[in-house]
């Protein structure tokens, strides 16, 4: 079942970020356990069932929860007491950022055409795009209900953030202006698309449990950039891990054009190989699979495979040194360990 695989890869992330700290490691267990419980919740209160089948439908598949696990240690900054008193305000605030990813991969998905996603048929594969689009608006309106329960601040929270996800998807859509490098095309899309999320779910977590601006912000940072860095890993995934690691189909950003970061880099090598990698890339995503498989190929043996682990390992340098001026605390050592589990997923 997808459901058990999944709750033993978070309990398995858990487990690898909070060596040495068994209190902390019951907490987040406990506290992830019941963030899925209510993820199906939600699902239920749909009024037609085939609305309620649709929004469980990758729900149900599960994941690694990274967003709503972050959520939990940036709670971890704010007082003890004040932990136990809002314990169920943070966890509905891991609902939220949970939910709000749920919803991006829906519209990701119809933006991809992508077939798969967590080892099953996407919603647009299985419903169509209209569906999938109406479906993910769904979740963002439950998220935006679940919200509002919480307060003000946090309705601003997911909104600013619902509105970075939305600039970033349409950056993506319309592609860098005459003046604008890909490369800087590209970091505004994933900061968007990734980084914002990542960033607001361990704010969310900060706020409800009443830790500090200054702790607060110093979160913020460390999130965007370990967005980033987690986006660019995902990149090199799409390129060199098999579909069955990734859950959905390889090569899945070449088949649509989407230029991802080594594509990006690989496009600059002035080798022979680089010559004709461009002018495979240049064919489109209507390339035959072969040309694709060929194009997959050169990539993996391209210095552009290295240069993007160079990128990510940068952003994750500078999301640890954003963790330095917060108090020394079991989370901030998890907050520096699950930097290592983004380099380790693509080594």
């Amino acid at each position: 079942m997808p459901t058990l695989a999944a709750r033993w890869r978070r309990h398995s992330l858990i487990a690898e970020v909070t060596a040495g700290d068994p209190g902390m490691r019951r907490r987040l267990r406990r506290g992830m356990d019941v963030v899925e419980g209510r993820l199906r919740g939600c699902s239920l209160e749909a009024a037609d069932p085939f609305v309620a089948e649709v929004v469980a439908h990758l729900i149900e598949a599960g994941g690694k929860r990274l967003r709503p696990l972050l959520t939990l240690l940036g709670a971890e900054f704010g007082p003890a007491e004040r932990r136990a008193e809002v314990w169920d305000g943070v966890v509905t605030a891991a609902v939220v950022a949970e939910l709000v990813h749920v919803a991006s991969l829906h519209h990701d998905d119809v933006m991809d055409e992508a077939q798969t996603r967590h080892g099953v048929s996407s919603v647009n594969a299985r419903w169509g795009n209209g569906v999938a689009t109406f479906s993910g608006d769904w979740l963002l309106s439950k998220a935006a209900q679940l919200a509002a329960e919480l307060g003000p601040a946090m309705v601003q929270l997911q909104a600013r953030t619902s509105r970075r996800l939305v600039e970033g998807q349409m950056l993506e859509l319309v592609g860098p202006s005459e003046r604008q490098r890909r490369l800087d095309h590209y970091l505004a899309v994933i900061s968007g698309k990734s980084a914002a999320l990542i960033a607001s779910s361990l704010c969310a977590g900060a706020l409800q449990a009443g830790a500090t601006p200054s702790e607060t912000d110093s979160l913020a940072e460390y999130g965007e950039h370990l967005g980033v860095a987690f986006q660019i890993g995902d990149d090199l995934l799409d390129i060199t891990a098999p579909s069955e690691r990734l859950g959905k189909e390889r090569g899945r950003d070449l088949a649509v054009g989407v230029e991802s970061l080594p594509v990006l880099l690989a496009l600059e090598d002035d080798r022979p190989q680089g010559a004709e990698l461009r002018e495979l890339l240049a064919a489109g995503p209507d390339a035959t699979p072969e040309a694709r498989s060929r194009t997959l190929a050169l990539l993996c043996a391209s210095p552009a495979v290295d240069q993007a682990r160079v990128m990510r390992d940068d952003r994750l340098r500078r999301a640890r040194r954003a963790l330095t001026v917060l108090p020394d605390r079991p989370a901030r050592h998890a907050l520096a360990s699950l930097c290592g589990f983004v380099a380790s997923r693509t080594r």
